[in-house]
């Protein structure tokens, strides 16, 4: 397991955080684990991953939805994403190859200081924009 990987477990073991599954990617150069977990919000399950591998950025990545783009609502998802990545700064929004709307957030740890409650702040932001945002989102992705 990588160092900034070790961190985080390490925190999560200390402060007695048991939400994540833990997974060692095999035969991958880059040496990642993924911690998967989901977060709560509008009744909903979203699932989320913390990728941590040997290079100095770690991403914590939240599915919003998976089969969020449409025809009908390609435009519209469009220009809601592309506000949303101009006004919050620590996310990034954008839909995969399959349709699924995912949110990354990006963290720099140089020379393998990945600081496991700082992992855990920004799941506060990240709970606390979506408990605000979630709702309109989903409104655009129904249309």
């Amino acid at each position: 397991m990588n160092k900034n990987a070790e961190n985080f477990k390490n925190y999560l073991e200390e402060k007695e955080i048991k939400i994540f599954e833990v997974e060692e990617v095999k035969d991958d150069d880059r040496g990642t684990v993924v911690f998967r977990s989901n977060i709560s919000v509008e009744g909903q399950q979203l699932p989320t991953a913390v990728i941590i591998d040997n290079s100095v950025f770690a991403v914590i990545r939240v599915q919003i939805s998976p089969k969020a783009v449409t025809e009908e609502n390609q435009l519209d998802l469009l220009k809601l994403v592309n506000g949303e990545n101009i006004s919050y700064k620590p996310f990034k929004f954008y839909c995969d190859n399959n349709g699924a709307l995912l949110m990354d957030i990006c963290l720099v740890a140089p020379e393998e200081d990945l600081k496991g409650e700082t992992v855990y702040l920004m799941f506060d932001v990240i709970i606390n924009y979506l408990n605000n945002s979630y709702r309109e989102i989903m409104k655009t992705i129904w249309k």
